[in-house]
């Protein structure tokens, strides 16, 4: 039977189209435990004044991922680790990863264990479901010289750990001061990475903070292949005042800034990244829902 051609084309065009749209999705494909969310620390102020309105509207926009940047006295927001994991699982949220600062009070060096504190964090942490626990801050009592800080790093490995014991990893979160401040003529950043154990301790980086003391986030990712599991994603501008870290810089919506973000993400995917998490802290004439919403957008048109 004779197929006339016009359908013989429309046939045709119809495969072609769908060989591309397969192409695109495989392209796009997300890889196991790879995922896309946001810092909660983007909208402090409304986290802190309707923790569970806000939350709403960060689901609306359409993520599915988001990252604590509020845990005091086994509540996160106001919430136990039980009520807020009902909060996220009710609005389709997961929590894979939060901040904690970890510091040496956590630590009882005479008992060599983590006093009940650090290890509620950790219990807390697993109830909600948590691939990480971040540490988003180094104390400056642990980096007062060399010795202080690679024992330190010990406890991280120690940390790692105790993670591990719940399925977990602890992991650490850069700011600018690793770059800028050295210690036996190694960077803070370099002695972290160089004295903690890949498989108990990821490294979450910031490819924002670092700029600000002049650290190029694709540099330092080839530097040390593999190692960055997480990753905040930021891009900055020059500030009319002075920035968020007290520089010259602050952050703003993804592409509009002097960051090469999407090239910085493309080589975290091919190199071990899985976590990508938005983060803005500035956000020149929008409100910062509009801003995440914004970053949503981009990172979608991306392909994330």
């Amino acid at each position: 039977m004779s197929i006339s051609r016009r359908k013989f084309i429309k046939s045709g065009a119809l495969t072609v189209a769908g060989a591309s749209l397969l192409s695109r999705d495989l392209f796009k494909a997300y890889k196991p435990g790879e995922l896309l969310g946001v810092q909660l620390y983007s909208v402090r102020d409304e986290m802190h004044k309707d923790p569970l309105g806000t939350l709403k509207q960060v689901a609306a926009i359409g993520y599915k991922n988001v990252e604590h940047a509020s845990y005091v006295d086994r509540k996160f927001y106001g919430y136990s680790a039980n009520e807020f994991k009902k909060i996220l699982s009710d609005l389709g949220l997961s929590m894979p990863s939060g901040h904690t600062v970890m510091n040496r009070q956590h630590w009882d060096e005479s008992k060599k264990d983590f006093t009940d504190s650090w290890k509620h964090t950790v219990e807390d942490a697993a109830i909600l479901g948590q691939k990480f626990v971040i540490s988003p801050s180094l104390d400056e009592s642990s980096r007062k010289n060399y010795d202080d800080l690679k024992a330190f790093m010990e406890v991280f490995n120690k940390s790692g750990e105790l993670c591990k014991k719940s399925g977990m990893k602890f992991g650490y979160h850069n700011h600018d001061f690793e770059f800028k401040e050295s210690l036996n003529n190694q960077k803070v950043f370099d002695i972290i990475l160089q004295n903690t154990d890949p498989a108990l301790v990821i490294q979450q980086l910031d490819i924002g903070n670092m700029y600000h003391a002049g650290g190029i986030a694709l540099d330092i990712m080839k530097q040390y292949p593999g190692r960055f599991s997480s990753m905040h994603v930021k891009d900055e501008i020059k500030a009319a005042t002075k920035g968020e870290m007290g520089g010259e810089y602050e952050s703003t919506v993804l592409g509009k800034g002097i960051i090469p973000v999407k090239e910085i993400i493309d080589l975290g995917r091919k190199s071990g990244t899985i976590h990508f998490i938005i983060e803005q802290e500035s956000y020149q004439n929008l409100t910062p829902l509009n801003s995440i919403k914004e970053d949503f957008n981009i990172m979608k048109g991306w392909g994330y």
